[in-house]
């Protein structure tokens, strides 16, 4: 079997970070890398999900009352309702 090599730039601190994690599994680098690219062929593409982690409509708009200072607190008139409210 023959080798070709790969060259590619990567921050200094993502490849620190993958190394030690890496070093913890007993691999290397190129160990890990050619584990990868055998995993993408297998599996016939990026073998992990790519997406943006964009916020769902609820949590986009409780971003926009924080931001907006709106819809911060409830009011109540008893423990009993705080905890209904709370439990819900």
């Amino acid at each position: 079997m023959s080798t070709s090599n790969i060259n590619i730039r990567v921050d200094s601190e993502v490849k620190q970070q993958a190394e030690a994690i890496f070093n913890e599994l007993g691999l290397n680098m190129s160990t890990a890398m050619n584990m990868f690219l055998r995993h993408s062929i297998r599996y016939g593409g990026i073998p992990f999900d790519l997406r943006l982690n964009l916020p769902n409509e609820d949590t986009q708009a409780a971003i926009d009352d924080v931001n907006n200072n709106r819809n911060m607190s409830k009011s109540f008139d008893s423990i009993e309702t705080l905890m209904d409210d709370l439990n819900a």
